[in-house]
């Protein structure tokens, strides 16, 4: 049975062999001897003389092969964005997808690295529909100038920016989605100067990220919480270099390794010749890269204000900043759009859950419309499904529910409707608890479905309310499922759970019946939308029912109901996206369920 072969990358040039050779003889010392190892090291400089320099590291399972990329560099030469201690190698990892067809996955490793871990662990962490593996970097989580940065000009959230030094790269994924030419285009686009590669990699890849363990790339310049022996990769980034200074964090290890190959006595005199004015220039160098990353963030035309201006839709933009002010100022409660103007439902205008046989007509024609609508929305992409998770707990209900679901736009509500059709419960009904006003007054086909697919409209009359109140305890009585946004507050594509409301938990207490919370994850697809946003792809996380607790007093069962829900969905939200649930929320305006940035 043939030996199963692993690619891993390095790029360098002749100047940083030295360097390079130290982290390979450090992967090759840890790597199990089950696997071969086929070693490339990218490279348009390194002179026939300098590569014999690995001819040590060479055994029956580990082959190194220099691959001159000077032609494909060529291709974007002109284009690229250099600064300080960055060079051209820096992109060639862009190139291994294309220049290697025949892989299907690679590992990808900076050459400021020592390896303590097993890499045939990390190549054989299956990517499945991810671009690429990576991990957290934590400069930009830990630094504010940077995190800033990447969330104001990339668009990306601090806490999911990847540190392009250690990857796992799907190559299938990359040649699919086209991703060289897509980085060449945004070279057209915009010029990013502050970690260049790295932020035209995280803007394309954004929600197509495989998180691995941290292990895997330790950041040396930064804080991290384990005994550094645990730690499966040492990164020295940025100017944090044990052969420029002695007191390095993982200096000790990284001297242990290289004093057992042949350029130790090269990397000694390097560290012996570096002086203390270049050790002031790494300090400038530092400095200079904070106030650069200040001066884009502060532009006028940075990356993200050039796409409001000119790509965007308006709208949408002025919703985004509105979302982004009334979570300073803590109004979760409020709706960020301006619903139609409003009337009061009278109770003789409704009877909740009995229809006479014209209305039942008219729901089913009502009820075939939005399916039809809905089967639209999913050919042409803009309702995109990509997974129900836990519909099993759907299906196991033996009695009436409150489904609660985040709110974030009008097709939520497809969505889970798509949900209890997958739950298969043909003899229970799923209704909807909607606002007043969507129910008198929303326009057109959206006002048509609102009034007429089972429905259960608020209303500012006490006594419509006492009605609405009497069909919710029957229809629950009933054995039928009853969807409340306990949120309050709809939210564009606002991926964060919101504080809840008690109404929903009221209900279940009220009826002693189950509350199934579900909550939806998104990720930005391939297809821009015509407003110049991604059109996201849905997950529907259906958690198990939580029931009331009897023994406690009405309102504290209520609060427990609350807090469970909402501690599940945060849950969900910090799990999916790999970030901790933490709101921007000014500390003196926040409500006091809500956790304010740190």
């Amino acid at each position: 049975m043939p030996r199963t072969n692993i690619p891993i990358f390095y790029a360098c040039d002749e100047r940083f062999l030295k360097f390079t050779i130290v982290s390979m003889h450090s992967l090759i010392k840890n790597a199990s001897p089950d696997y071969d190892y086929t070693i490339y090291i990218l490279h348009s400089d390194i002179s026939e003389k300098a590569q014999k320099k690995t001819d040590a590291l060479l055994q029956d399972n580990v082959r190194i092969i220099y691959t001159d990329v000077t032609e494909r560099l060529k291709e974007i030469n002109t284009n690229l964005p250099l600064r300080d201690y960055y060079s051209k190698t820096t992109y060639f990892r862009l190139f291994i997808a294309d220049m290697f067809p025949e892989l299907s996955k690679a590992v990808y490793i900076d050459s400021d690295t020592l390896v303590q871990g097993d890499i045939s662990e990390l190549y054989n962490t299956d990517p499945g529909e991810m671009w690429l593996g990576a991990c957290h970097e934590q400069a930009m989580v830990q630094i504010d100038h940077y995190g800033t940065y990447v969330e104001k000009v990339v668009g990306v959230s601090r806490h999911n920016y990847f540190n392009a030094g250690v990857l796992l790269i799907n190559c299938k994924k990359f040649r699919e989605t086209k991703l060289l030419r897509r980085f060449l285009e945004k070279l057209q686009e915009y010029d990013f100067v502050v970690t260049q590669d790295e932020d035209y990699l995280n803007l394309i890849c954004k929600d197509h990220i495989l998180w691995l363990d941290q292990r895997w790339n330790t950041e040396v310049y930064c804080a991290f919480d384990y005994p550094i022996e645990e730690a499966h990769i040492l990164h020295y980034i940025m100017v944090s270099k044990p052969w420029h200074y002695k007191d390095c964090t993982g200096g000790d290890i990284f001297w242990k390794y290289a004093a057992e190959t042949c350029v130790y006595d090269e990397m000694v005199n390097v560290l012996n010749a570096y002086t203390d004015e270049e050790r002031i220039r790494d300090e400038q160098v530092m400095d200079n890269l904070k106030e650069l990353a200040k001066q884009e963030t502060d532009r006028d035309d940075n990356y993200q204000h050039q796409l409001n201006n000119t790509v965007r839709a308006k709208d949408r933009v002025e919703i985004l900043k509105k979302i982004e002010q009334f979570e300073r100022e803590g109004r979760f409660g409020e709706d960020v759009e301006d619903d139609p103007p409003s009337r009061t439902l009278m109770p003789d205008e409704i009877e909740y859950g009995t229809k006479t046989v014209a209305q039942k007509v008219k729901s089913k024609m009502a009820f075939a419309a939005a399916r039809h609508f809905v089967k639209s929305l999913i050919e042409d992409k803009k309702l995109i499904i990509k997974e129900i998770r836990g519909i099993e707990n759907f299906k196991n209900l033996n009695s009436g529910a409150i489904i609660t679901c985040n709110h974030f736009n009008a097709f939520d509500s497809f969505a889970i409707q798509l949900a209890y059709d997958a739950a298969e419960q043909p003899d229970r009904r799923f209704y909807r608890v909607i606002r007043e006003g969507n129910y008198t007054s929303f326009p057109g086909f959206y006002g048509y479905l609102m009034r007429n697919c089972d429905t259960l409209p608020l209303s500012s009359n006490m006594h419509t309310m006492k009605k609405f109140m009497t069909a919710v305890d029957e229809l629950l009585g009933e054995g039928h499922f009853i969807l409340v946004y306990p949120e309050q507050s709809m939210w564009w594509n606002y991926r964060k759970p919101k504080p809840l409301k008690q109404g929903a938990f009221i209900f279940a207490y009220r009826n002693n019946v189950p509350v199934l919370p579900c909550f939806i994850t998104m990720k930005d697809s391939d297809i821009m939308g015509e407003d110049g946003f991604y059109i996201q792809e849905y997950t529907i996380h259906v958690s198990e029912p939580i029931y009331p607790d009897k023994s406690l007093p009405y309102r504290e069962s209520v609060r427990d109901l609350m807090n469970r829900n909402y501690n599940l969905w945060k849950n969900i939200y910090e799990t999916e996206y790999q970030m901790p649930l933490v709101y921007d929320t000014d500390p003196d305006k926040a409500p006091k369920e809500v956790k304010t940035a740190q």
